[in-house]
């Protein structure tokens, strides 16, 4: 075994354009953010997905956060969400004093299930927020059917979604607000860190502005709709700097073909592994008729903890980084001060201790691959 052979879990994107767009933006002096590249990468985002307002912001975790202020989430509040998801999903409404309520997933695809939804409303329900796990679409009808009918709002956690669709509508452009993340593991980074709020209800879009001003109207002072400007709600930092908006607009002019290769390398995983996965009753997650998705994650599901911590530590041995992921909320300490459980959550659990990630980024190799998918074979037999 070689070092050129171990193979990573993940590599940042990194293509190099980045470079001259972050040097542009700091011989600007403009680097407070809300600049030129800001504006590129927000117009970016409103095309893309036919929302009213896009928001770029540090972080997703701060893009929900202001969602939940923008829908006045409060104390006493409950909130529909998998366990199935990072922190950020709950944290961002237990901040203003509300529960998360905790619903289990389906087997095929790690979303949550709709049809565990409506048993877990209560008078004090007031949103859903759906994960679009690996990219892959929730069912979104159902999702915002049942919210129409409660008169609930919906937050697309869609932090792993950027480029993928359900019955060709982007992800993040469905529900009231969507939510990105341009994280360092995601598709698309700006430079390790980033986020940005998408505003589809056109009602929310003035109050958003003001929030992330630090709920000044700071925005429209600087485009000469003001004065002066002032406190007016209340609101926190959630301005990326115009280094973060420059590398992540030199990303998005190639975001398509960004998405296209990691794609092919989903594909192939698929291709080469689906007979072998099936012959050691190992599973693959689903992506349902209707959904487009942009390969944000592939996985394996071994039949139980045991076995998968065997293949991890195989694969390991070989050179090969493969992952599991979540701890599940409701089985955390946080999760079980601050939460509640809606139901039973065998689904959730199950997929916790049986999931494992395998490389996928646009710079892995084709020679790589072809030894991450050796190795798994290998340690497939051996199960």
């Amino acid at each position: 075994m070689t070092d050129a052979f171990r193979v990573p879990f993940n590599r940042p994107l990194f293509l190099g354009p980045e470079l001259a767009a972050m040097e542009t933006a700091m011989s600007s002096g403009a680097l407070a953010g809300n600049g030129p590249f800001t504006h590129v990468c927000e117009a970016w985002l409103r095309e893309y997905s036919g929302s009213a307002g896009a928001l770029l912001v540090p972080s997703c975790t701060h893009a929900l956060e202001m969602a939940a202020i923008l829908i006045n989430i409060g104390p006493g509040d409950e909130v529909i969400m998998p366990s199935w998801t990072f922190v950020s999903t709950a944290n961002a409404f237990v901040l203003r004093g509300a529960r998360p309520v905790f619903v289990d997933i389906c087997p095929d695809t790690g979303n949550l299930d709709v049809r565990l939804i409506e048993a877990a409303i209560t008078e004090k329900t007031r949103a859903i927020v759906p994960v679009h796990y690996g990219g892959v679409a929730c069912d979104m009808a159902s999702i915002m059917s049942i919210a129409s009918q409660y008169g609930l709002w919906v937050i697309e956690d869609a932090a792993q979604a950027l480029m993928s669709t359900w019955r060709d509508k982007p992800l993040g452009g469905i529900g009231h607000l969507g939510a990105f993340s341009f994280h360092a593991t995601k598709n698309l980074t700006s430079a390790g860190e980033g986020g940005a709020l998408l505003i589809n209800d056109p009602a929310l879009l003035a109050r958003a502005e003001l929030i992330r001003e630090k709920g000044t109207d700071r925005a429209a002072f600087l485009r000469g709709e003001a004065n002066s400007y002032e406190w007016k709600d209340i609101g926190s930092s959630y301005l990326p700097s115009e280094c973060q908006a420059a590398a992540l607009s030199a990303q998005l002019e190639v975001a398509q073909v960004v998405t296209q290769r990691r794609l092919d390398i989903w594909e192939r995983y698929q291709e080469a592994l689906s007979a072998d996965c099936q012959l050691s009753g190992v599973s693959l997650l689903r992506v349902p008729g209707g959904c487009s998705h942009n390969a944000h994650l592939f996985t394996i599901k071994v039949p139980d903890g045991r076995r998968r911590a065997n293949l991890q530590q195989r694969l390991a041995d070989a050179g090969v980084e493969a992952v599991s992921h979540y701890v599940p909320l409701h089985s955390t300490s946080a999760g079980r001060r601050y939460g509640k459980v809606a139901g039973r959550m065998e689904v959730t659990d199950c997929l916790a201790e049986s999931l494992l990630r395998l490389p996928l980024y646009y710079s892995l190799a084709d020679t790589e691959q072809d030894f991450v998918i050796d190795r798994v074979k290998d340690g497939l037999k051996r199960l």
